[in-house]
């Protein structure tokens, strides 16, 4: 389940695909890790993978979709568009960044209803640029509501664009950057497209000291005619969080690449190192925190890709990927911080020196959970899926492992971005009770209490107001969803039992550390205070899964992997 570049085949893509993914894993693994550390230490724009990426058509070929390429091998295709994202950020996320952004910024292109922009792109595209999403601004940040970009009708067809974006990546070199602003006098939304060579665009600078440029921009008076517009009212709004859903999926690829390849250099060193008579990696600490962070993100992994199915069979009356994406984005992002902390604790200093990779990973892990909306933001939005998840469930068809070579048409044609509180789940005891495992069980035991707990003792109104209080339940909602996909696709992908039981000795763990949480509030009453000790469970000790988890799974991956220098 760990990416491995110099063993793994792609052989789940088409010829073409695959092709481009080892093309990749070469590019990197020519260019060396020294060369990678010392272009990123001086912050050197990344040209020559640009330039890669325009030799090999590989952004016009994944991201365009296939209504608007005659390129046969050109679609929208999540599950390929995964890997990339796990290949480019096991090496780099600054490389990881560009493609990211432009993702976003094609979004409101292709969501749009301007047919002569998305041609101009179709043709930017294969000439190898890239592309940028001006929607944040500096004093409001993710606040769409308080945008001050405008835009100003002066004659028929002719308006200016005023105003200034703040966090915008790939700005500097974008050929269409995608900006969201308002109509000066109407106060509708509106997405245009602005081309940052154009005189009366301000590249004011860069607001990161990165390899990657995060831009501030501002456009004075900019031009803009009917040909620039891309969607107003309405659809402009749709279009903003709409591409956010799309672009916010990856974050969670981001963690699982950056993670995955710290892994392989944590256990290559701690297996070598020996102190005190004895292998770092003979220590019982030192295998347990190995054994979390393996288990962690192969639970990351599973859940991303289940989830990845649910994006791509999403369709009007089956939106439940709306639960599942911010999850990929806020959960999996996390425990991506949670597994480099633990790795960070057997490796020490070693994490601090400029030529590893974990360098490089302890400063960039940090930024994608904060990336596309917050933790907070996101959770605020999964906690409105609540009531429905576990008191209203819907039967439907079983999604199957999406693995195809088709287009991705529903993630250009998401419909209103309203009407969260309605969408329907199917039972997730469907999947809990398809497993028989002593851990299993006790996490199931967890989460019948926590039902109870939202039927006896549900939030006050005053604790529904309380955005702490919430978090906290938010987070027991979350690992509950979160089991529901990792069972879902262990079956898949056929993981051994002894990894599922492994994976929910961590998750019952951390559902009695947020029940304890809730417990010690200021506000929590004392019916809510003896739940959540009902909660607190501790895990089945089964020292030979355990053993058998870091002998034939972690122990094993010593060497396994190491970039050329």
């Amino acid at each position: 389940m760990i990416l491995n570049p110099k063993i793994e085949k792609f052989t789940h893509l088409d010829e073409y695909s695959r092709k481009i993914m080892l093309k990749t894993i070469e590019f990197f693994e020519n260019r060396g890790l020294k060369k990678l550390k010392e272009d990123y230490h001086e912050r050197v724009w990344y040209q020559d993978f640009i330039d890669f990426v325009k030799e090999n058509k590989i952004f016009s070929t994944f991201l365009t979709p296939k209504e608007y390429s005659e390129n046969p091998n050109a679609r929208w295709d999540t599950k390929r568009n995964c890997d990339f994202s796990e290949i480019l950020a096991f090496y780099s996320i600054e490389y990881w960044y560009t493609w990211q952004v432009t993702i976003l910024g094609l979004g409101p292109i292709w969501m749009g209803n301007n047919e002569e922009i998305k041609n101009k792109t179709v043709k930017l595209l294969e000439e190898g640029h890239i592309f940028a999403f001006g929607l944040s601004e500096k004093e409001h940040g993710a606040d769409l509501y308080s945008s001050e970009m405008t835009l100003t009708k002066v004659s028929e067809n002719k308006y200016e664009a005023s105003g200034s974006k703040y966090y915008i990546g790939n700005a500097n070199e974008a050929a269409y950057v995608s900006t969201f602003a308002k109509d000066s006098k109407t106060g509708d939304y509106v997405f245009f497209v602005a081309e940052p060579k154009h005189e009366d665009y301000e590249l004011v600078k860069n607001i990161v000291k990165w390899q990657s440029y995060v831009a501030e921009y501002t456009l004075h008076s900019y031009p803009i005619t009917n040909n620039e517009i891309l969607s107003t009212g309405r659809d402009a709004w749709d279009s903003s969080l709409n591409t956010i859903n799309v672009g916010k999926f990856n974050l969670g690829w981001g963690a699982i690449g950056i993670c995955s390849h710290s892994f392989y250099e944590a256990i290559n060193h701690a297996s070598s190192r020996n102190l005190y008579n004895m292998f770092v990696t003979d220590f019982p600490h030192i295998k347990q925190l190995f054994v979390d962070s393996y288990t962690r993100l192969i639970a990351m992994k599973l859940f991303a890709s289940r989830a990845k199915d649910y994006m791509r069979s999403a369709s009007l009356e089956d939106r439940r990927y709306l639960l599942f994406n911010p999850m990929v984005k806020m959960k999996v992002t996390t425990q991506g911080e949670e597994v480099i902390n633990l790795l960070w604790d057997v490796i020490a200093a070693k994490g601090f020196e400029k030529d590893t990779h974990f360098e490089q990973a302890t400063q960039e892990i940090r930024s994608l959970p904060k990336l596309e909306g917050t933790v907070h933001v996101n959770m605020a939005l999964i906690i409105k899926f609540m009531a429905n998840y576990f008191f209203m469930p819907k039967e439907y068809p079983i999604i199957p492992k999406r693995d195809d070579f088709n287009n991705d048409d529903f993630l250009f044609n998401q419909g209103p971005t309203k009407g969260l509180r309605e969408i329907k789940f199917h039972d997730y005891n469907i999947a809990y009770n398809s497993v028989d495992l002593p851990n299993v069980n006790i996490f199931k035991s967890q989460i019948n209490i926590l039902k109870e707990f939202l039927i006896k003792a549900r939030p006050s109104d005053i604790q529904a107001k309380d955005i702490d209080f919430l978090l906290s339940l938010g987070e027991l909602f979350t690992l509950v969803v979160y089991g529901q996909l990792i069972i879902e696709n262990s079956k898949i992908e056929n993981i051994e039992n002894e990894v599922l039981e492994q994976i929910f000795d961590f998750m019952i763990r951390d559902f009695s550390k947020y029940a304890l949480q809730i417990y010690s509030k200021t506000s929590s009453t004392e019916k809510q205070m003896e739940l959540c000790l009902k909660m607190i469970k501790k895990p089945s000790v089964n020292t030979k899964n355990f053993q058998n988890i870091w002998n034939n799974h972690v122990k094993v991956l010593n060497n396994s992997y190491k970039m050329n220098d």
